[in-house]
């Protein structure tokens, strides 16, 4: 049920987040926006370190496949690909065709098994939830 609740959290956390960084970028542009969004990550994540625990920062030094530490640079990729769609969209439009994207993905991770996921066997029941999914923007949209 934890999960369930965080997962919620996590959905209206990257909505207001959305908004805020749209609106930052119209006033200092795409590049300061992002660069600001992802130091304050930074900070907020080296306070975290500080309070909560003090894992070894050397361990990353032994992540491996090494691709799986493009982490960072996927989430300046989400940041800036996040603003241009709220602004070009508005939260909601842009927040219901993100969400299709990363049930879609996510899917597509798990049946093949990709970067290291247990490799899930098809299912019908799962397409027709993502069908179900993109008839519910349709209707989202419909004026």
């Amino acid at each position: 049920m934890i999960g369930f609740l965080i997962a919620l959290l996590s959905g209206a956390l990257m909505s207001v987040q959305g908004v805020f960084n749209t609106k930052v970028t119209e006033t200092t542009g795409m590049w300061v926006s992002n660069a600001w969004v992802q130091l304050t990550a930074f900070l907020v994540c080296i306070l975290g370190w500080f309070i909560a625990g003090r894992d070894d920062i050397l361990s990353i030094g032994k992540v491996e496949p090494r691709y799986l530490l493009l982490g960072g640079v996927i989430g300046a990729g989400i940041t800036l690909t996040v603003i241009k769609s709220v602004d070009a969209l508005g939260p909601a439009k842009a927040a219901l065709l993100i969400v299709i994207a990363q049930l879609f993905v996510a899917y597509l991770i798990e049946l093949f098994g990709l970067f290291g996921v247990d490799k899930e066997p098809f299912s019908w029941r799962k397409i027709g939830g993502l069908v179900l999914a993109l008839i519910g923007i349709s209707i989202f949209q419909w004026k």
